[in-house]
């Protein structure tokens, strides 16, 4: 039999002690809505036995708890041995399609907790359901001869360098295998877009353009209206990636700077942040939606990158930093295995980070129902909020400046190691006396909150 070790409750699991079908459905909602995830029955979070110890009762609050959801949630159970004893452990997939619950309410999950959402946000969740299917279909009028064998013996030999040990199969079967292809060897939507010769003769949209302005406004230099340049990428996904960064790259202001006996070359925007924010756009934007393409505006002060469809699921510009979600995950795992995506989950943090620690302003999100712009500016003074307030702080947000200049950030836990003899609560008012004078930004919330220059 399997064992159970006690680990925090989470985005993907949850610890119910007791046999309460209307918690177990509330969770299942949740759960199917979202990521999926894990429900341990009979033991609570903190490793205590509850009161669902036998088989036969834990099959009667599963079974009364689906009869509570609309559809039921399918689940897999098994039971196993926890260091209370025996618990038992329902596994939920995320569902296709948006369940609710007996009164009506859809339930999201969110770090530990099963949250309802709001009528105004059920479309939201809704519209972000079905992209996954859509990726699956077969593209009207493509055929096999539509894919770029070149394309795809590199997308094999990056696959193969990022897992060398995976078994290797024909090269169709792989194509059908990763959604690139259907059960009749017809191109599907996702297959189309990583690996077509010309993805655009079927899908006009899917392409980016960049423009450069010379001004802070949608004019020229000597302010008419017009633009400097104007570049339009087409092919495939990862060919749309390299034409697009070698651009950017091309208009990026750089200059040399000396560091110890080394002279290194330092761009207008740090390079992650800005390729960061490009796959971003390309990966996760929402190509249902035909009347418009990625768009790259340059202006004099200002990056904005800005891609078709608004936030997927249950993410929002609140959560964004911490929670992560795949609007088309067959794209995005294309994406990962060609090399564009290092970490999932970890490009908007780093992202935010790279630009703070180059001395720029963190990024803007502005968040639309049907696009998303991220906006990175070109100021830098690193020093100047800093040295404006240094005398106004006390001895422990000095120690906490020195902490954040080492190691790029700080959490409440860091700021007690530095500060062992302190309250709780003096903590909580330097951090958010910090973040009132404008010195520190503060992201995320509960357990994830941090802070990082501002």
């Amino acid at each position: 039999m399997d064992s159970v070790q006690v680990q925090s409750p989470g985005q993907q699991l949850a610890y119910l002690p007791d046999a309460d079908p209307a918690v177990l459905a509330e969770t299942l909602v949740a759960f199917a809505n979202t990521d999926g995830g894990t429900v341990v029955l009979g033991m609570s979070a903190t490793g205590r036995p509850g009161t669902l110890r036998q088989e036969e009762d834990a099959n009667d609050a599963l079974a009364a708890a689906l009869r509570l959801c609309r559809p039921p949630v399918v689940t897999e159970w098994s039971r196993q041995q926890g260091p209370v004893g025996t618990v038992f452990v329902l596994r939920v997939r995320r569902s296709a399609e948006v369940h609710t619950l007996w009164d009506g309410r859809v339930m999201i999950r969110r770090g530990a907790e099963n949250r309802p959402l709001e009528t105004a946000d059920v479309d939201h969740v809704l519209g972000g359901r079905t992209t996954g299917e859509f990726e699956l279909q077969e593209v009207a009028g493509a055929t096999r001869r539509d894919l770029d064998e070149k394309v795809i013996e590199t997308y094999l030999e990056k696959r193969l360098q990022r897992s060398p040990s995976s078994a290797p199969m024909p090269k169709d079967t792989l194509l059908q295998h990763i959604g690139a292809l259907s059960e009749n060897l017809v191109p599907t939507v996702s297959g189309l877009l990583l690996f077509g010769k010309e993805p655009q003769l079927f899908m006009p949209h899917s392409r980016a353009i960049f423009v450069r302005f010379g001004d802070t406004q949608p004019r020229q230099a000597d302010g008419g209206f017009g633009y400097g340049r104007r570049e339009e990428f087409l092919g495939p996904l990862p060919v749309i990636l390299e034409s697009a960064w070698r651009v950017i790259l091309q208009e990026m202001d750089k200059r040399s700077v000396v560091r110890g006996l080394h002279r290194h070359e330092e761009t207008e925007y740090p390079v992650f942040a800005v390729r960061e924010a490009l796959v971003n756009a390309v990966a996760h934007r929402d190509y249902r939606l035909t009347g418009r393409s990625i768009e790259i505006r340059m202006y004099t002060d200002r990056l904005e990158i800005t891609s078709p469809g608004g936030l997927p699921a249950h993410i929002t510009l609140d959560n964004i930093v911490e929670e992560h979600y795949s609007r088309n995950p067959r794209i995005v795992n294309g994406l990962y295995q060609w090399g564009y995506i290092e970490e999932l989950g970890l490009g908007i943090p780093r992202m935010i980070q790279e630009m703070v620690d180059t001395g720029h302003p963190p990024p803007t999100f502005e968040a639309k129902s049907h696009r998303f712009t991220v906006i990175m500016y070109n100021s830098k003074d690193p020093t100047r909020i800093v040295q404006e307030y240094e005398r106004s702080m006390n001895e422990r947000q000095l120690k906490a400046m020195e902490f954040i200049q080492r190691n790029g950030t700080i959490t409440n836990r860091d700021y007690r190691d530095l500060c062992p003899h302190v309250g709780q609560e003096t903590i909580r008012l330097d951090l958010a006396d910090l973040v009132s004078k404008g010195i520190l930004l503060k992201i995320g919330d509960k357990r994830g909150t941090r802070y990082i220059l501002k």
